[in-house]
């Protein structure tokens, strides 16, 4: 891959394994290098389930933003460490519904950064889709930039995405979700899902990941995830597996846990 010369390219660092590159591998992606496909490699070989839960993860992303645009009427996205752009990503879902609807998305990776600047434009009827440099563990900072975007004072769907393991401990996961939230008025929703620690095969993936240069990533129980929704109010079918969240086709088991939930 050929980036132009500017602060961005010059952050990719692509002899060093990242988070949202390697899962852009197992989605069949190519915005990879070598270094990423050797790490996703490793962790395919004990857990091959990984390239299942990868492809589970956006068409569960796709059902949740599709329900929330179109049944519950939510015109407001705030997608907190989005990854790679592959598939019919949060902004072209929700504005697919109604083209109103304005998409934040947040990350910090360079190569993520590197696409935004072509994919996040402004569209019509006055939905608008942009993207913050910024990392989860800046919240304050998150909101700030979102706010010039999202009006507050309306029902927000606030998006953590198979990334909380990357927070090792538990009560700064919540913290960051709680202050989110907060600001946040009734009738916004949190959508979350996570990697879980339900089998012995994922636990060594995880292992894997971190022997082979992976930033490494905490595996939670569905229990622990679902103590980071306290407060909210489940839509149904509640905290499942992310394949058994309003499921098109049935999938078999998949180490992945995820609700939407109502503030109210």
């Amino acid at each position: 891959m050929a980036f132009p010369d500017d602060p961005l390219s010059s952050r990719l660092q692509p002899e060093v394994p990242h988070a949202a590159r390697i899962w852009n591998y197992w989605m069949g992606g190519k915005d990879n290098f070598a270094a990423d496909r050797a790490a996703g490699d490793a962790v395919e070989q004990v857990y091959p389930e990984i390239v299942l839960m990868a492809k589970q993860s956006r068409r569960f992303l796709i059902r949740v933003v599709r329900h929330l645009a179109a049944e519950a009427g939510v015109r407001q996205f705030l997608d907190i460490g989005t990854g790679l752009p592959t598939m019919q990503n949060t902004h072209e879902v929700a504005q697919s519904v109604a083209p109103e609807t304005r998409v934040v998305y947040v990350d910090n990776d360079p190569l993520v950064l590197v696409h935004a600047r072509a994919l996040m434009a402004e569209t019509g009827e006055g939905g608008r889709t942009v993207h913050v440099d910024s990392d989860y563990h800046d919240p304050e900072r998150i909101l700030g930039e979102a706010r010039k975007v999202l009006d507050f004072s309306e029902p927000v769907a606030v998006m953590f995405m198979g990334v909380m393991g990357y927070e090792p401990d538990l009560k700064v996961v919540s913290s960051i979700v709680n202050h989110v939230m907060e600001a946040t008025p009734s009738g916004s929703y949190l959508v979350l899902w996570d990697g879980t620690n339900t089998t012995p095969a994922v636990v060594e993936g995880a292992e894997r990941l971190a022997q082979n240069g992976g930033v490494p990533y905490i595996l939670r129980s569905p229990e622990e995830i679902g103590s980071l929704f306290e407060g909210l109010e489940f839509v149904e079918p509640g905290l499942v597996q992310i394949t058994d969240w309003r499921p098109e086709v049935a999938v078999e088991w998949l180490d992945a846990y995820g609700a939407v939930a109502r503030k109210p």
